[in-house]
């Protein structure tokens, strides 16, 4: 690893991203074979419809218990907006679709991973809760259990989009990102270009974690 590099996750938080990007992927694959007959082949591969049916479904759980701590360790700094710099970065778009000669300045998550979070909570609790209808429908009203469809219907096409946007942005919208969930470290380039505020505070802090240099106590 080269010196200089700023630790910006730690081993846990890549463990539940990767462990949440993965089991949604994994139903967005099983969910579209169910779904699409032209994607039958899917269930083919895994020894019938019936058995695609039972990977989704406890892929399902373990997405809903990746969700959970996903929830719990982020949302604190990826859950709540900070005004007024959130609205500014909004109106600049963060400089993604226009230039902008000063993006404003936000802290650890930027308002667009923000509600991207907030998308993946909100629309993954649904499907959680209308998932497990779906699987146990009990005594539950037709209505309601028609209702369950639609809305994991509708979280399936928010997460597949959102999912989309943010690949794009962790890679060709923001070079430099991807690192901070393969390895946890970034440049610090990177850190004071996409989340100045952040790095300010880590070193007002005492908790700046930088490669290759000896680390001040961590002040608490």
């Amino acid at each position: 690893m080269k010196k200089g590099m700023i630790k910006a996750t730690g081993s846990f938080e890549r463990v539940v991203h990767w462990c949440l990007a993965l089991s949604c992927l994994h139903l967005c694959v099983t969910g579209m074979g169910m779904m699409y007959h032209s994607l039958n082949f899917i269930g083919s591969m895994v020894g019938g419809m019936g058995n695609l049916k039972m990977l989704h479904n406890f892929g399902g759980i373990f997405f809903g218990v990746s969700l959970f701590f996903a929830i719990i360790m982020w949302w604190k700094e990826a859950g709540l907006f900070s005004f007024p710099e959130d609205v500014a970065w909004l109106k600049a778009a963060g400089g993604y679709l226009w230039d902008v000669d000063q993006v404003p300045e936000v802290g650890k998550y930027n308002p667009g991973q923000k509600m991207f979070f907030l998308a993946v909570a909100l629309f993954g609790m649904i499907m959680v809760v209308s998932g497990l209808v779906m699987w146990f429908p009990l005594s539950y009203s037709p209505q309601l259990v028609r209702t369950m469809y639609v809305l994991h219907a509708l979280g399936y096409v928010v997460i597949f989009g959102f999912f989309f946007v943010h690949l794009y942005l962790v890679t060709i919208g923001a070079p430099g990102s991807a690192p901070a969930m393969f390895t946890g470290w970034v440049t610090k380039g990177w850190v004071k270009k996409q989340h100045p505020k952040w790095l300010k505070e880590m070193e007002k802090e005492g908790t700046l974690v930088v490669s290759g240099k000896d680390q001040p106590p961590v002040r608490k």
